[in-house]
C-alpha cells in the first residue's frame, strides 16, 4: 500500500539529528553515526544522509544487509559493519565496499578467500571486558594482527566496546587503559593504525579520554540520553516523535472495568478516548496502566491493559474530540513524553522503546 491511511505516525527531525551530530563531535576526531537496527527505529537511509550532513565520516551497522541497502540507496560513506561478516557473505559484503570487522582466525581466512589477494581494509575489534565479541585476551592482539596482515588485509583500524560508560568511570579507565596497551603492542609490532576508537555516546560525553581517533555515539544522535543525567546539559534534541489520533469517545460512569481483563476502574466518571496504536506497533504492552499520553497538552493515563492494535486512555473530566492529535512520545504545548521516560515505566531503557517502533508505523522526515 502507497499511502498510510490510519493516523499513525512517527515524525523524524533530521535538522535535530545534524544538530546531536554537532554537539557530540570532538574537535579532534571523526566520528562513526552508528545506523544499525534501521538507526534505532528513525529510518537508516534519511539518518545517515543527515548524519553525513552534520560532520560525520564515518557510519556504524550491525549487519551486512544493513550495509547493503544503504549502499543501494546510494550512501557512499565509508561503514563499518561492527561484528564479522557471516559465512558466505564477504562476497556480497566486499564489492559493496563494506569495511570488515575481524576477531576470529575463521573470519580472517574466509575474508582473505573473498578478497582474492586485493588489499582490503579491516578493523580489528579487541575484548576489554564487554565479552560478546573480540580478539581475547587483549594481550594476543598484536599477534592476531600480525595474522591478519600475513593473510594479505591490510589493518586499518583497532578498536573496542566500553560496558559500563554511562556509569562506571573506574572500569571505563581500565577498559581503555587495556585497549591502549593493545594498540602500542600492535603499533610496536610495526603496523600502522590509522583509527583506533572506543568511545561510545556515554564515553564520547563523560570521558574524553576516550575520543582518540574516531568516536561512535549510536542514541546520542538521535537525541536520546546514554544513561540518566549524561549529557542532559549538551542541549541534544529527540528527533523522533510519535503521534496518533483519537478515533473514539465515550463517557463511562464510575466503576466500569476497561480493556482486556479489567484491570483498570474508573474510580469516578470519565471520558474514554480510543487511539489505534497498541504493541504490535510497537508501543510496550508493559505500559498498560502506568503510562501517560499527551491530549490537548495534558498528560491522559494509558487506561488498561494495551492491546495489538489499540489503546485507551482515561481523560477524566475533559471532553476529548475525534480526530483530537495524541501525542505518544514527544512534546505537545508544553509537556513531553520521552523515551527514557516510557523505558524506566516499561522495565527497559530509551534504545528499547524507540528501537521496537514497528515498520507498520510510517516514518514522515522534517527537513
Amino acid at each position: 500500500m502507497s499511502e498510510a491511511l490510519r493516523p499513525t505516525r512517527v515524525q523524524v527531525d533530521l535538522a535535530a539529528v545534524r544538530h546531536n551530530v554537532g554537539v557530540l563531535k570532538p574537535a579532534d576526531a571523526e566520528l562513526m553515526a552508528v545506523v544499525k537496527a534501521d538507526a534505532y527505529g528513525h529510518g537508516d537511509v534519511e539518518v545517515a544522509r543527515a548524519a553525513v550532513q552534520g560532520g560525520a565520516t564515518w557510519l556504524g551497522v550491525a549487519l551486512v544487509e544493513e550495509g547493503l541497502r544503504l549502499r543501494g540507496a546510494g550512501v557512499e560513506t565509508p561503514i563499518l559493519v561492527l561484528s564479522e561478516f557471516p559465512p558466505g557473505s564477504e562476497p556480497a559484503a566486499l564489492a559493496a565496499g563494506l569495511t570488515p570487522t575481524v576477531y576470529s582466525d575463521e573470519g580472517v581466512r574466509a575474508l582473505a578467500a573473498a578478497a582474492s589477494g586485493r588489499r582490503v581494509g579491516v578493523h580489528v575489534k579487541v575484548d576489554t571486558g564487554m565479552h560478546r565479541v573480540g580478539v581475547w585476551p587483549p594481550g594476543r592482539t598484536a599477534s592476531f594482527v600480525d595474522d591478519v596482515a600475513a593473510a594479505g588485509l591490510m589493518p586499518e583500524g583497532v578498536f573496542t566496546h566500553l560496558a559500563r560508560s554511562e556509569e562506571d568511570a573506574a572500569t571505563t579507565r581500565e577498559q581503555l587503559a587495556v585497549f591502549l596497551r593493545a594498540a602500542e603492542d600492535v603499533r610496536a609490532a610495526g603496523h600502522g593504525l590509522r583509527l583506533l576508537h572506543a568511545a561510545n555516546t556515554a564515553a564520547t560525553i563523560l570521558h574524553p579520554a576516550a575520543h582518540l581517533d574516531l568516536v561512535r555515539p549510536g542514541i546520542g544522535i538521535y537525541g536520546v540520553l546514554p544513561g540518566p543525567g549524561v549529557g542532559a546539559d549538551l542541549g541534544l534534541r529527540p528527533a523522533l516523535s510519535w503521534r496518533s489520533r483519537v478515533t473514539f469517545v465515550k463517557r463511562l460512569a464510575a466503576g466500569e472495568r476497561l480493556s482486556y481483563g479489567h484491570r483498570y476502574r474508573l474510580e469516578r466518571d470519565a471520558w474514554v478516548a480510543t487511539v489505534p496504536v497498541g504493541y504490535a506497533d510497537g508501543y510496550p504492552r508493559p505500559l498498560s496502566s502506568r503510562a501517560d499520553v499527551l491530549i490537548g497538552g495534558r498528560r491522559c493515563r494509558v487506561a488498561g491493559t494495551v492491546t495489538m492494535d489499540q489503546l485507551m486512555v482515561d481523560c477524566a473530566d475533559r471532553e476529548p474530540r475525534v480526530g483530537d492529535d495524541v501525542m505518544l512520545l514527544g512534546a505537545q504545548n508544553d509537556e513531553e513524553i520521552t523515551a527514557d521516560e516510557l523505558g524506566v515505566l516499561a522495565g527497559t531503557i530509551g534504545y528499547e522503546i524507540v528501537t521496537r517502533i514497528g515498520g507498520r508505523v510510517p516514518r514522515e522526515y522534517l527537513r
